[in-house]
């Protein structure tokens, strides 16, 4: 029987390029399917935690305005504590052994750029993380309290998301394509399910937000100009008599 090659293995750690130097890495201990419950339950609580806060301060929300706070909260979180965690660990991540280490080394089987401290990945973390992580929390209080300044932050944390994935994917392609470089182990699950499906997320749901945005700032500046276009009349009007 031959041997499997360092295209199927990777390098000394499993991961891809099989050059990538990894250093000081402790595979994890906790299996896939305990960190995905805990991590699971931990937003099961926090989500229901903010429903509940939101139906105190304004109970006759809209059911798609609480959908948009949860996913601001969601991401917020996500941003600021995940991302934060990766951007001020980065230099020690193989060989972290906490709940969020080991989170993230189970995604760096798709991408091992975060375990190299890649500068374009932690560059692009560090500001998701500490300018849309804030940011998001303060659209989600905004929507809570109906706030005129909603939509324009709301399309710029959306737009800001939907930027930084499309640099994500292109700097990934580019170096996969031009350079023959794959960050990626060759089993599809990692491929499709963490590094597409994951982070696609991050390009639909604000995409849809932007363009709820945009929609409602068109529609406050249709109005406006037709209020001031019969105010305009009216004055005529006035002057005439």
């Amino acid at each position: 029987m031959s041997k499997p090659t360092a295209k199927v293995l990777g390098g000394p750690t499993g991961h891809f390029p099989v050059e990538a130097e990894i250093v000081g890495y402790l595979a994890n201990t906790w299996s896939v399917p305990t960190l995905l419950i805990v991590f699971a339950a931990g937003w099961i609580v926090i989500l229901g935690a903010t429903n509940l806060l939101v139906k105190r301060h304004n109970p006759t929300l809209a059911s798609g305005e609480k959908a948009a706070i949860l996913w601001f909260v969601l991401t917020g979180i996500i941003h600021l504590f995940f991302e934060g965690y990766f951007s001020y660990n980065h230099t020690r991540m193989a060989g972290r052994q906490d709940f969020f280490g080991q989170l993230w080394k189970e995604y760096a089987w798709s991408d091992s750029r975060y375990l190299t401290s890649d500068p374009f990945v932690l560059c692009m973390e560090t500001v998701t993380a500490f300018c849309w992580g804030p940011l998001s929390f303060c659209v989600a209080l905004m929507i809570t309290f109906q706030h005129p300044l909603r939509h324009p932050f709301q399309a710029l944390v959306s737009l800001g998301q939907i930027y930084g994935d499309i640099l994500y994917y292109a700097t990934s392609m580019f170096d996969h394509y031009y350079k023959g470089v794959t960050y990626c182990r060759p089993e599809a699950y990692y491929f499709w399910g963490y590094y597409f499906f994951m982070n696609f997320i991050w390009i639909v749901i604000p995409g849809y937000l932007l363009y709820s945005s945009i929609e409602a700032s068109g529609r406050a500046f249709q109005a406006l100009e037709k209020q001031s276009s019969i105010a305009e009349r009216n004055e005529i009007t006035k002057k005439r008599d």
